[in-house]
């Protein structure tokens, strides 16, 4: 049972390797990420006023906005999306694994009960 143990353990890990570093799924996840990053960099979020500012102040806080948004929010977004993708594909692995070990020790403690009764 230790040995299927560790051909599963095995099996996983082989697994999360293939789908972080394999070039099929590393151009998905570049795909998805990238289509993710561009859902949320069109939601726009205004700020508003709580007292009315003067043309010059309300035109560096727009020109400070539009760097933010256009310059630095994207590459943050993009690997905050894609370390989220990675860690997604890995649980999903993770359950996986988890899933064979409880169908291993299921059907190792029915063998269990099967000689018991003989």
């Amino acid at each position: 049972m230790k040995k299927q143990y560790q051909e599963l353990l095995h099996q996983y890990k082989v697994e999360v390797f293939r789908k972080e570093h394999d070039q099929k799924s590393v151009s998905e996840i570049t795909s998805e990420c990238l289509h993710v990053t561009e859902e949320v960099l069109k939601q726009k979020y205004h700020y508003h006023f709580h007292e009315l500012a003067d043309a010059d102040r309300a035109e560096i806080i727009n020109m400070i906005n539009n760097y933010t948004r256009e310059a630095i929010l994207p590459p943050v977004i993009e690997k905050l999306v894609s370390r989220q993708i990675r860690l997604e594909r890995r649980f999903n692995a993770l359950v996986g694994l988890t899933e064979q070990l409880l169908e291993l020790l299921s059907r190792g403690e029915s063998e269990r009960q099967d000689r018991a009764a003989s």
